[in-house]
């Protein structure tokens, strides 16, 4: 299954709202668990292991890459 990175969220306002929501109150430990046990739910869900290793190299190249000045 090739992986889809395209915006595809039919209501991505809420969906951003509702992470954030997620998130409030929690404490930075919390809040990386919250975030770890999110992934595990969707990647048990897409299940797809080449998708997710796809997406794991895409989402560390964002992180490494420069930030624009």
């Amino acid at each position: 299954m090739p992986l889809n990175t395209a915006p595809n969220l039919a209501r991505p306002d809420d969906f951003y709202e509702a992470l954030i929501d997620m998130h409030r109150g929690l404490d930075d430990a919390a809040s990386q668990a919250v975030n770890a046990r999110l992934i595990l739910l969707l990647a048990n869900h897409i299940g797809d292991h080449d998708t997710l290793v796809e997406a794991m190299q895409l989402a560390r190249a964002a992180a490494e890459a420069p930030t624009p000045a």
